[in-house]
Formats: structure tokens, sequence, C-alpha cells
């Protein structure tokens, strides 16, 4: 029987994080070894467990990784200057890194391309298998289309929380499609006067309602037919899932850059 991957996540005391840490803990293939969250967090020093809803587990929260755990995976659901805390470590030590958070700005963007040189990475804007199946769909459709008189509106919905819009999986199917189509831009909602709708732009439009996990819907749209793609997410335990599956492929691998692609083989 394979032993089980040793995993660490850093951000664990937030909501994704948390989820990360009860479905981990139940998978015979895991085992939850390092719980990490930012400096002087209120967690610190608490069982994950705890935390998390599950029960102690033997595993503090802690604001560094101890020198004597030994992690095949880390997990990385915390923020853009969580990941940059975390990244050194992970190189020195050549620990594999799923890097799910979102947000970074360039210079930040430019350490983490530096260190996959050193080690397996795996940035993701979006841990969701259906969304990363989808986002393939898009393209294959884009590029069947491309040139034929096709306009492309994407809608995106979100619990009324969420701080930015439109959601950065709004933009990466934007950008897909531009990739596929040729558009030049992109257009963030209508109002007013604005005129016959230009083939040579991508519509996004942002809705925020209630309670709603996320969704994104994907229109081509011609005169006479229309097709909508889309992906609805009923509990956040599919981005969770979605991530330990990716953690699951990127242990044990050599460095460099990986994708959810290759975690779908698609």
């Amino acid at each position: 029987m394979r032993e089980a991957i040793t995993t660490a996540i850093n951000g664990t005391c937030g909501r994704m994080g948390q989820r990360l840490l009860a479905l981990a803990h139940d998978d015979p293939e895991l085992r939850v070894v390092a719980a990490l969250e930012a400096r002087h967090h209120a967690q610190i020093g608490r069982d994950a467990g705890e935390v998390a809803g599950i029960g102690p587990i033997g595993v503090l929260v802690r604001d560094e990784l101890p020198i004597s755990t030994q992690v095949d995976v880390m997990i990385d659901f915390s923020s853009p200057e969580g990941t940059m805390a975390i990244l050194p470590t992970c190189v020195a030590r050549r620990i594999p890194l799923l890097i799910a958070t979102t947000g970074h700005n360039a210079v930040q963007r430019r350490h983490i391309d530096e260190a996959m040189h050193e080690t397996a990475i795996l940035m993701t804007a979006n841990t969701s298998l259906a969304v990363n199946v989808l986002l393939k769909l898009v393209r294959i459709a884009g590029e069947a289309l491309a040139g034929k008189g096709f306009d492309v509106e994407i809608i995106e919905k979100h619990h009324r929380f969420k701080k930015d819009a439109p959601s950065g999986t709004a933009l990466q199917f934007a950008q897909v499609v531009r990739e596929a189509m040729g558009q030049q831009h992109l257009r963030h909602g209508r109002e007013g006067l604005v005129g016959e709708r230009p083939l040579d732009e991508v519509g996004i439009h942002a809705i925020r309602v209630g309670d709603n996990v996320g969704e994104h819907t994907i229109i081509f749209g011609t005169i006479g037919e229309t097709i909508e793609l889309t992906q609805r997410a009923t509990s956040r335990d599919c981005y969770a899932r979605g991530a330990l599956a990716a953690a699951k492929f990127l242990a044990g691998k050599p460095p460099g850059r990986y994708t959810m692609n290759d975690v779908l083989r698609l």
C-alpha cells in the first residue's frame, strides 16, 4: 500500500483552508503534517483540527514550517503575502507547491517563475476540476467559431461578500476566448446608448447575490443560434477537492511549471 502523502496547508484558518484540512484529514492518501498561518494570527498555537471544526488532530497552527517536518507537497490558499512568506521555504527544501492564491503583482509573479527552476509549482486561479475542463471546452468552441460572426459574453455569479469583480476565473475565460478568437477589447457591462455591439469585444458581467458559491456561463451567439457553456458550484468543496487532486499529482514531481491541464491530462 502506498504511503500517505505528507501535506502542509498555508492559509489553514481561512474558509478554504479549513475545508482543505477537513477533507485532507479524511483522505487515506494524504496526511496533514503542517498547518500554517500568517505571523501573529489569532489562531497560532491552536490545534488545526479544532479550528476546522473536526476535533483535535495533533497538528498545531504555526507561522512557519518546522525544519523537522517532512513535507511532500504544500498547498497555498492564503494571500499574495502568504505565498511570498512560504515560497523561500519551498525553494530551499524542494517542496512542490500548489498556489491557489490569486492577486499576485508582477514582482511576486516573477519570484514565483524563478522558483519553478528549483521546485515543482502549479499555480492556478481556480482549482475546480469542472472549471478547468470548461476552460478547455471554451477554447475548442472559440477556435471552431473564430471568424464566423459569433459574439461572446461571459456572465459570472458569486456571493455578496466577494470583494473583486469580475472574478479571476471570468477573466481567465475571457483570455482564453481572446486567444482563440482574436477579440481586442473587454467590455465590463453596458449602460446608456452604447451603439451596436462590435464583434471585436468580449462582454463580462458580474452578479453578486446571496451565498452563490460560483457560477460561470460563456455564451457564443450569432444570428439564428446560441451556445451556452456553464459551470455551477454548489459547495466550496469542489475547489478543495480539486486542490487535493492537484496536490496528489504534484507530490514527487521534478522542478518546473505545471497546470490543472496536467492534473486532468487534457
